[in-house]
């Protein structure tokens, strides 16, 4: 069974990244940013609590966030592992996470400031199915469209360039000093995510010690 953590500035490839993995590995991807959405999504009193510090550029608190992932892992339907994306996102939250789980390594994904601006100011959703695009690399084929649904794509009410910027900031502060935390157990791996997707995952892999992609 491996477990795995995979950390980095939004826009820096850690969906992406973990489904690859998880794909080949038959680990379940947990990501905490889409049960979230799933939340806002559907009206629910979380999603509330998540809606209003989301447009605000701030992180969601550490009592909420854990909640949220001592729930999914205890469904326990990850016979094989598990590869969490968006969590922790704190000092707090990375010591609740070592004390019950042993992890086999974190990813931390490298991505300078100016780059993530970029990406994620380049982001889509479509507003009836919640399908992502990115006009930098997955442009729809119709200018405005979901290829899916045919419906409007719009930003994301977060990805303003104040709420980026703020992000920004509370990750430098808050997120990227748990690095440190579990670099003292010899967990992480930093890549460099600016390549293409590809020549991430088999970096990726290479620094894990695991079998090249399919």
């Amino acid at each position: 069974m491996r477990k795995y953590v995979i950390i980095g500035a939004q826009g820096s490839g850690k969906g992406t990244q973990s489904l690859l993995l998880a794909r080949d590995l038959d680990l379940v991807h947990i990501g905490v940013g889409d049960i979230f959405r799933w939340h806002v999504q559907n009206h629910t009193k979380l999603g509330a609590q998540v809606r209003r510090a989301m447009g605000a550029g701030e992180l969601v608190g550490d009592d909420l966030v854990e909640g949220v992932v001592r729930d999914r892992l205890e469904q326990h339907d990850w016979n094989y592992g598990f590869i969490i994306d968006g969590f922790p996102r704190s000092r707090r939250q990375a010591e609740f996470f070592l004390e019950s789980y042993d992890i086999d390594g974190v990813i931390h994904l490298d991505l300078p400031d100016d780059e993530v601006r970029r990406r994620v100011l380049a982001r889509r959703l479509c507003s009836e199915c919640g399908m992502d695009y990115n006009l930098i690399a997955d442009r729809p084929t119709q200018e405005g469209r979901c290829d899916v649904c045919g419906g409007e794509l719009v930003t994301r009410e977060d990805d303003t360039e104040e709420a980026v910027t703020e992000r920004l900031r509370l990750y430098r502060r808050k997120t990227a000093p748990i690095l440190e935390l579990f670099a003292r157990k010899e967990y992480v791996v930093t890549v460099d995510a600016r390549p293409g997707i590809d020549a991430v995952q088999r970096t990726l892999r290479h620094k894990l010690g695991l079998p090249a992609p399919r």
